[in-house]
């Protein structure tokens, strides 16, 4: 269980709560520390709602209960003060964008771990060990990350596929059976494409993971298994995908370095022989041009 990540939590799921909840995750935002101190039924009547209520919040943050949610809050408050998202400005001085950028990447990789849930993560990492095949579904700059996803398990000798061509990948998942494992990849949770690929592949029996945001969408509801990074807050320049492309890059590399990790002799002998194909390559053409 995580100790941290109540805020992250909190902050990210507030727009899509119900009023009454909305209400108790803003009180507990505001006053983090005297929050911790409060039962279900008080909270509810400092929040002007009740303890059901309460109860119900923890439920929608797909959290184990209220001690779940007070022990993250209490984390959060061990932690030291970062200096939170920044956006750019017009004509920012160049050190100003390192900084920034920097700080943004960093804070999105911290909030994305707080985020995982280790029991989901640990059943990805079971299927994905095992599958027969592999595919990664992402459109746009998801499908960068579906890429990246496919040469790293290539690499381990694990059937993988990447689609951007949403045909291709419905093609393909039509002929999945329950050995294969269909990831969906989208920040926003709400890519129509994704989900539809996922419920595709549950009808033929695959086992689905989703990579989204935090909180419920039209593609973690066709997951079996959910993954999630930080919402990270882009506004002006969204579109970019910057620090959204870090967390889901995050996500994967933890998958896969778990996967390489059970069977970590026949990863490194597999790593080994395809840096040697990569190097005879790249002699070869050396001696084409001599």
């Amino acid at each position: 269980m995580s100790t941290t990540g109540g805020i992250v939590i909190l902050t990210e799921m507030l727009p899509f709560l119900p009023p009454s909840e909305k209400k108790i995750a803003s009180y507990i935002i505001e006053n983090p520390q005297e929050s911790i101190s409060l039962t279900a039924n008080e909270l509810g009547r400092r929040s002007s709602t009740s303890g059901a209520a309460v109860i119900r919040l923890c439920k929608s943050l797909n959290l184990k209960g209220f001690q779940d949610l007070k022990l993250r809050i209490a984390g959060d408050l061990q932690k030291s003060n970062d200096a939170g998202f920044r956006d750019i400005e017009p004509n920012e001085p160049l050190l100003s964008v390192i900084d920034k950028m920097t700080n943004n990447s960093i804070q999105t990789i911290r909030e994305t771990a707080e985020l995982l849930n280790v029991d989901e993560l640990e059943k990805a990492v079971e299927v994905v060990k095992n599958a027969r095949s592999i595919h990664f579904i992402g459109v746009g700059a998801s499908s960068i990350i579906a890429q990246d996803a496919q040469q790293k398990f290539l690499r381990i000798n694990k059937s993988a596929y990447a689609f951007t061509d949403m045909h291709m990948a419905a093609t393909q998942v039509a002929n999945s059976e329950a050995e294969d494992v269909v990831v969906g990849i989208s920040f926003s949770g709400e890519t129509v494409e994704v989900a539809k690929v996922l419920e595709l592949a549950r009808k033929h029996q695959a086992t689905t993971i989703s990579l989204t945001k935090y909180g419920n969408s039209v593609v973690t509801d066709q997951a079996d298994i959910k993954l999630y990074t930080s919402a990270t807050k882009e506004p002006t320049f969204r579109s970019g995908a910057t620090s959204s492309r870090i967390a889901q890059l995050q996500v994967i590399d933890i998958l896969f370095m778990c996967v390489a990790s059970l069977q970590y002799d026949e990863t490194v002998m597999h790593l080994n022989a395809t840096r040697e194909a990569v190097e005879f390559l790249s002699n070869s053409g050396k001696k084409i041009y001599k």
